[in-house]
């Protein structure tokens, strides 16, 4: 029950508390931002939001672990690739008004992405083992 608990923390991290964080006039909602932008923006969360769903159903229907795990993974992945290659293409964490969300220092995403990629990969090791199929 304890990996189960940890993989749906992970998945609620993008699935629900970042659109919740980015539903306001910082993100969606920025009259500074192009309104290409901000439907990128919309599809991005939108999208993360339907893996989200497919995720969680792996854990409580299907209590496959390793889907949920995987989803998660790519989901954080692709953010920490952003961030890392945010110089490249102009990108930034900052927003418009020049604040960044921090936790001691450190960016919230790297914060909560981490956390919850670390959940997702605990959830999958505590989890019940793997099941094999036998297709005859």
């Amino acid at each position: 029950m304890m990996a189960r608990l940890f993989a749906t923390l992970a998945v609620l991290t993008y699935a629900a508390a970042v659109p919740v964080m980015e539903l306001n006039d910082t993100h969606v909602f920025n009259p500074g931002w192009l309104s290409h932008a901000r439907l990128h923006e919309v599809w991005q969360l939108s999208t993360n939001s339907a893996i989200g769903l497919v995720a969680l159903w792996q854990v409580w229907v299907r209590n496959d672990l390793r889907w949920q795990c995987c989803l998660t993974l790519l989901v954080t992945t692709g953010f920490f690739l952003a961030y890392a290659l945010q110089d490249s293409y102009g990108g930034s964490m900052m927003h418009t008004d020049g604040s960044e969300k921090t936790i001691m220092g450190v960016n919230i995403g790297l914060v909560g992405f981490g956390i919850a990629s670390s959940l997702s990969m605990l959830a999958w090791v505590l989890g019940p083992p793997a099941r094999t199929s036998s297709r005859r």
